[in-house]
């Protein structure tokens, strides 16, 4: 029955979602789910990539370790978030590790199906297409912030991401650790911290893992302000 309901969510996903419909029962049925602990690795850096991974609960990690020992973060995925398509389908190997950073549940699709699929409906590849070019307009966006954004417009993005709503007052709850918060949104833990603070005027407060905003509404206008005039009103 979980598997069930793990299907049901998996439907909703951009990548499921965007397939013709007539083969979607065939790559659920053949999928494998895997529940994973905070801190167990889905796949590590330089492994063979074998099959496409779709979040169904919980929060997984991309990044890479630089020679130094350095971790960057490429990106952190939630419930319907897909990752691993382009290089499974190669055939190559992960140019990047992919780590529960919460308990998670996770579905992984054998590449090999997708491309038996694919060479019968060539439908299938432009879905991929598809999503695909949704994780590189989402790093585009990354790029962006963090050349155009402050530190602390970057921080508000990301608590707009998890409100509920498009206006009045929200309270988020931090979805994982703020080391973790920092290396997603390309800053060290104590810019972070200066980070919170200078929210404060823009009707942030934060306590512990929970975030209280004033106005969801005046948060976002914060993240469109200049940055000369956002760093004039910390």
């Amino acid at each position: 029955m979980a598997h069930e309901h793990y299907k049901a969510i998996a439907r909703n996903s951009l990548l499921i979602r965007s397939l013709p419909e007539q083969h979607i029962e065939t790559l659920l049925s053949h999928a494998n789910f895997r529940h994973y602990e905070r801190g167990e690795n889905v796949f590590l850096q330089d492994e063979e990539a074998t099959a496409i991974h779709v979040v169904i609960d919980g929060w997984v990690k991309l990044f890479r370790v630089a020679p130094n020992g350095a971790e960057a973060v490429v990106s952190v995925f939630t419930r319907g978030g897909s990752f691993g398509e382009a290089v499974a389908l190669r055939g190559t190997n992960y140019p990047v590790s992919a780590e529960a950073v919460t308990a998670a549940e996770v579905m992984h699709i054998p590449s090999s199906l997708l491309i038996s699929l694919m060479k019968e409906d060539p439908q299938i590849g432009l879905s991929i297409l598809a999503s695909t070019f949704m994780h590189l307009h989402s790093l585009v966006e990354q790029l962006e912030q963090l050349k155009a954004q402050t530190g602390a417009q970057r921080v508000a993005e990301f608590l707009l991401t998890l409100c509920q709503c498009d206006c009045g007052p929200s309270e988020v709850i931090l979805p994982y650790d703020k080391v973790l918060i920092a290396g997603r949104l390309g800053m060290k833990p104590e810019s972070l911290s200066r980070a919170f603070a200078r929210l404060k005027t823009a009707g942030v407060k934060i306590k512990k893992n929970h975030a209280a905003i004033e106005d969801v509404r005046r948060l976002r206008e914060y993240t469109e302000d200049d940055p000369a005039d956002a760093w004039s009103k910390a």
